[in-house]
């Protein structure tokens, strides 16, 4: 018996590639720094209980251009970020309200 529903009701996927032929990635555009401010801030408000949220790294995501990128599921939904700030919106709006962040949407 299966059961139709999502393991987790948000999985967030943080694209931490890092390419070494000078081609733009986003683990030059501060990756790391984001995942680890999303994890914390997702932990903090206890989103990670219960199946909630997960926060995971993820190798090329196939969008660096227009990275840095995250891109949350099951909706689908693709964000890039530049600071702390836009990663708080994205989780207070998106995750937690249900509204998507249209402004940083790519």
């Amino acid at each position: 018996m299966t059961d139709d529903k999502p393991f987790f009701r948000q999985h967030v996927f943080v694209c931490m590639n890092k390419r070494d032929d000078g081609r733009e990635c986003c683990a030059d555009k501060g990756a790391h720094a984001a995942q680890q401010h999303l994890k914390a801030r997702v932990k903090e408000l206890g989103l990670n209980r219960n199946g909630d949220v997960r926060v995971n790294q993820s190798g090329c995501l196939g969008r660096c251009e227009e990275g840095p990128v995250i891109v949350v599921y099951p909706q689908g939904t693709w964000y890039t970020y530049v600071d702390e700030q836009d990663i708080d919106e994205i989780i207070d709006e998106h995750l937690v309200g249900g509204k998507i962040v249209e402004r940083l949407v790519i």
